[in-house]
C-alpha cells in the first residue's frame, strides 16, 4: 500500500501541474519561467525520489517471497547486473539530455527546449530511460527475490507504455527535453521550436506526429 501511495502521489502532482502547464501556462504566469520551473523541479524531485524509495522498502520487506529456480547467490548476482546496466544507461541518458530534462523543462520553457538527441545512448536506442533504465526495478525484485515487488515493477511498466502509445505525445521518444512521458501527463503533443529529426544518412529533417516511448 505504501507503495501504491507513493506512485499515486507522484502521478498525481507531476500529472497535475504539467496538465495545468500545458494547458494555460498557469505557473509560469505565475512565477516565471525560470522559478516556476524551480518550484516544480524540487518538489518533483522529493517525490520521485520517495517513489523510488518505496520500491525498494517494498522489495526488502516482502523478500523471499519469489521461487527462483536458481540459488539465492546467482539471483544477487544477476539482479546486481541488472541494477548495474540500468544505473548506468539511466544516467548516461540524463546526462545527455542535460539534468533539466529529467524533469520536463521543456513544459515551462518550450523555446529552450532540447532535441533531438542523437549522441549518448540515443544512438542506440530510442528509448533508454525507458527501457534498459528500468532494470534496476527488476533487477531489485530478483536480488531480494520479491513477488509482490516483481508485480508492482511490471503493472508501473504496462501502465507507462500504454499511457504513450494511446496518445501523441512528446516526440520522438525521450530525445527532446522531456523525458518522462505519459498520457496522464502530458495530453498534448509538445515539440520544441524547429523540432528534427534524424533522416538517413544523419541528416536532419521535420518531425512527423509519432507517439512517445521512453
Amino acid at each position: 500500500m505504501y507503495a501504491i501511495l507513493s506512485r499515486m502521489a507522484y502521478v498525481l502532482f507531476v500529472g497535475g501541474v504539467l496538465r495545468r502547464e500545458d494547458r494555460d501556462g498557469r505557473y509560469t504566469k505565475r512565477y516565471g519561467r525560470a522559478e516556476a520551473f524551480r518550484r516544480f523541479r524540487r518538489t518533483a524531485a522529493i517525490i520521485m525520489n520517495h517513489d523510488a524509495f518505496a520500491l525498494v522498502v517494498l522489495n526488502v520487506v516482502t523478500r523471499g517471497t519469489w521461487d527462483l529456480p536458481v540459488s539465492a547467490g546467482v539471483s544477487i548476482a544477476v539482479g546486481a547486473v541488472f541494477v548495474v546496466i540500468g544505473l548506468a544507461t539511466k544516467l548516461w541518458a540524463a546526462r545527455t539530455l542535460g539534468s533539466n530534462a529529467y524533469y520536463w523543462h521543456n513544459f515551462f520553457d518550450p523555446e529552450g527546449a532540447i532535441g533531438p538527441v542523437w549522441s549518448g545512448p540515443y544512438r542506440f536506442i530510442s528509448s533508454p530511460m525507458y527501457t534498459v533504465g528500468y532494470l534496476p526495478t527488476y533487477g531489485l525484485a530478483v536480488m531480494f527475490r520479491s513477488f509482490p515487488g516483481l508485480m508492482l515493477r511490471s503493472s508501473r511498466s504496462t501502465f507507462s507504455s500504454r499511457s504513450r502509445t494511446s496518445s501523441d505525445c512528446i516526440a520522438p521518444a525521450d530525445r527532446f527535453d522531456a523525458t518522462h512521458c505519459l498520457s496522464t501527463i502530458c495530453p498534448r503533443r509538445l515539440l520544441p521550436p524547429g523540432g528534427r529529426k534524424r533522416r538517413r544518412g544523419g541528416r536532419s529533417g521535420d518531425v512527423g506526429p509519432r507517439a512517445a516511448s521512453r
